[in-house]
């Protein structure tokens, strides 16, 4: 029998590719997106898979509109992926953030207890929630020092998680991921803005790249790579909170010049304005994913300059087919 799954946020990176793998799994995918008449599916369009996910439209403010999207899709399993994902602009929204971020984890929580308590439920954590935390590597141990909207909101989830996990008995797991990228990244990360940029320099469309702190350093993955590692959490017996993470820092010039070098392009492209730093930032995140790839068998298998080459070539097909 074909199992049900509900993706919240299926337009999203981390959505699109996961429905991508389940559809080859088998399951019958159902998403939801905001509903908004500018609601944007090029993802899916993208990875080819529009057509094969039934697309159901969900307000995260309204617990009814939740409660019928269960009913709809009856699913096995819940990947919530929905959220005001923005860092940045958490500064300005931060009560509508925390809305979808925080208080939407409750509302599909307290839904499912509700409707059926054997519906497995994955949150969507950030490494985001360590902040200012000062080791050098973070686990599932380390604690929690968030300083910006957007991570304060995901924390609130996460202990949300963990409460009705150990409360009510729900199969409720936090996949707390560290930074992971692809094409599918939206324009407003710095990664797609660096990988954009360089290959419309590279194709004379325009002449710099104007970046923030070049310093801070991220733990980069690969989305396809950790939307398997967030399937694996669903499918062991007992719910649990893993890190997914590369074990490796790069900078942000790093990544900038990586990018450089992949499209044949002068670093002295590249900018760094005032304008463009965070109220707040975190200088150096790291990951330790040793309980994931000792409880799930999963570890990374693209490399940074991989990553870097994949976003680079992409973007300058994609420029130059339209």
């Amino acid at each position: 029998m074909t199992k049900n799954v509900l993706i919240t946020g299926v337009t999203g990176q981390d959505g699109a590719y996961l429905a991508k793998f389940l559809l080859k799994k088998g399951y019958n995918v159902f998403g939801t997106y905001n509903g908004s008449p500018k609601s944007d599916f090029w993802r899916l369009d993208y990875l080819g898979i529009r057509k094969k996910i039934q697309l159901l439209p969900l307000d995260m403010t309204n617990q009814k509109s939740i409660k019928k999207i269960l009913v709809k899709s009856d699913p096995k399993e819940v990947y919530n992926f929905a959220a005001q994902s923005l860092v940045g602009h958490s500064f300005q929204i931060p009560i509508y953030t925390n809305e979808i971020t925080g208080f939407g984890v409750l509302r599909i929580l307290e839904t499912i207890k509700e409707y059926n308590k054997k519906i497995k439920f994955y949150q969507a954590s950030s490494s985001e929630m360590f902040g200012l935390e000062k080791s050098l590597i973070k686990n599932e141990s380390t604690p929690f020092d968030p300083i910006s909207p957007y991570a304060v909101a995901k924390l609130h989830g996460y202990y949300l998680v963990r409460l009705y996990r150990n409360a009510f008995g729900m199969f409720a797991a936090n996949g707390i991921l560290f930074n992971h990228e692809s094409p599918l990244r939206g324009l407003e990360f710095v990664t797609r803005k660096i990988t954009n940029s360089v290959a419309r320099i590279k194709l004379g469309l325009q002449k710099n790249l104007v970046l923030g702190n070049l310093s801070v350093k991220r733990d980069w993955g690969y989305a396809p790579d950790y939307v398997e590692g967030v399937w694996q959490m669903m499918q062991q017996k007992k719910p649990d909170d893993f890190v997914l993470a590369t074990n490796e820092t790069h900078s942000v010039e790093e990544f900038a010049k990586e990018a450089c070098k992949i499209a044949d392009v002068p670093y002295s492209v590249v900018k760094s304005s005032k304008t463009n730093f965070r109220p707040f930032d975190i200088e150096t995140q790291k990951g330790d994913y040793s309980k994931a790839r000792k409880k799930l068998g999963w570890k990374p298998k693209t490399t940074f300059k991989e990553i870097v080459k994949i976003m680079v070539e992409e973007d300058i097909q994609r420029l130059n087919t339209s």
